[in-house]
């Protein structure tokens, strides 16, 4: 799946039921989210996307501080939308052995990264001279989910260069009592 057609289908959603929260879409698309204790501990699940008896649902690590399960929310919301019929074969999770270049991970973080942050919110704080780092805090986001946002507008046609490369991993990575998004090992 290209850039470009999750860019489309993020505004396709955003557009046919007017919302800007991960969580009230959810509703709107009858994708079942549930909060359930999952752990605080380094490698502990974050969250993950199955369909159960043709329900789709998503569970988040209710232990993760508001702004995580957020962004973990907004991630399998993107499997939830780009990738629910493949579910029958496999759930998308966090807590299995990925592939560092597994596409359906790129795929939910490139979902992500364009769900949660609007092109002109990014692009104000660089042209207000702000940091790729300042503006992943201001933003309230993982510095590597900024970097996924930068793909997509370099291939919407603006010149960005960030700083780093996020894998698609990055989010299981992401310690469970991590502090506020944007504030990363690399940040600090």
């Amino acid at each position: 799946m290209t850039i470009e057609t999750i860019s489309e289908k993020v505004g396709a959603l955003k557009r046919r039921y007017g919302e800007r929260e991960p969580e009230r879409l959810c509703q709107c698309m009858g994708v079942r989210v549930l909060y359930l204790p999952m752990g605080e501990e380094e490698r502990a699940c974050k969250g993950f996307f199955i369909k159960k008896s043709r329900i789709p649902l998503i569970v988040v690590n209710r232990d993760l501080p508001p702004e995580v399960c957020r962004i973990i929310l907004a991630h399998e919301l993107g499997h939830a939308a780009l990738h629910s019929k493949l579910t029958d074969m496999r759930a998308f999770h966090d807590f299995a052995p990925f592939d560092q270049t597994s596409v359906y991970e790129y795929e939910a973080n490139l979902f992500a990264a364009e769900f949660l942050m609007d092109d002109e919110d990014v692009l104000s704080l660089l042209n207000e001279d702000c940091s790729f780092f300042d503006a992943a805090r201001m933003l309230r986001v993982p510095p590597e989910l900024l970097d996924f946002k930068f793909r997509v507008l370099k291939r919407k046609g603006y010149a960005l260069n960030p700083p780093l490369y996020a894998r698609s991993d990055f989010l299981k990575e992401m310690p469970a009592s991590a502090g506020r998004p944007g504030e990363s090992a690399i940040s600090r």
